[in-house]
């Protein structure tokens, strides 16, 4: 996994920078790496993005120790990952056993803090795997429902079209990365689940 070594000095020289004390974590592979966004419109919640571009949730869990290191207090992180697994041939239920892994990494280091989950997206590029997708997306909600601090966020359906395939509408050309039509729609999908974001803090960054 020494591919990952330059995004992972990046996140750490980012976190060494932090002028502040992180509320609000997003942690995953390109879907977050990829938001520009993503920190200004979550700011109210102190936000910083650690996504890594490429990475699994097999990475995620690897690296965390890594990438946390210096983070002593947080109160939510939420996870994008998955199809990336998928992409290099992992069976459903493997990426949900990784994902418990993580989890046990998260309650260790931070305790009973809120972990939220986002579903693995449709993409057209990866339009062979959605059968493998949607099992894994009912294999992970099933089990982010057994605490009430684990919660699970469903993107999949909002990214379709009418006819149940991946909305072009909402993807790059390349067919796997989402656009700023798709960075709305799933904002928008995010922002009705108040659960999962903690107290907004009363100064702005």
């Amino acid at each position: 996994m020494f591919w990952f070594f330059p995004d992972l000095e990046r996140l750490e020289n980012e976190v060494e920078a932090l002028e502040y004390d992180p509320k609000l974590v997003f942690y995953g592979s390109s879907t977050f790496t990829l938001w520009s966004e993503l920190t200004s419109v979550f700011k109210e919640y102190n936000p910083l993005n650690l996504g890594f571009g490429g990475s699994t949730v097999a990475a995620c869990t690897w690296f965390f120790d890594r990438v946390f290191k210096n983070i002593d207090k947080l109160e939510s992180i939420v996870v994008y990952a998955g199809d990336n697994d998928l992409g290099e041939g992992r069976h459903p239920e493997e990426v949900v056993l990784i994902l418990e892994n993580l989890l046990a990494k998260v309650r260790a280091k931070y305790g009973d803090v809120k972990f939220t989950c986002i579903s693995i997206k449709p993409s057209i590029a990866r339009k062979h795997l959605m059968g493998s997708i949607h099992f894994t997306n009912s294999k992970i909600e099933e089990f982010m429902s057994k605490d009430e601090n684990f919660h699970y966020v469903h993107i999949y359906d909002v990214l379709l079209d009418e006819g149940g395939n991946p909305n072009i509408d909402y993807f790059e050309e390349d067919g796997l990365h989402l656009n700023k039509a798709g960075y709305k729609a799933v904002l928008k999908v995010l922002k009705t689940h108040p659960e999962i974001f903690p107290e907004k803090v009363l100064e702005e960054i």
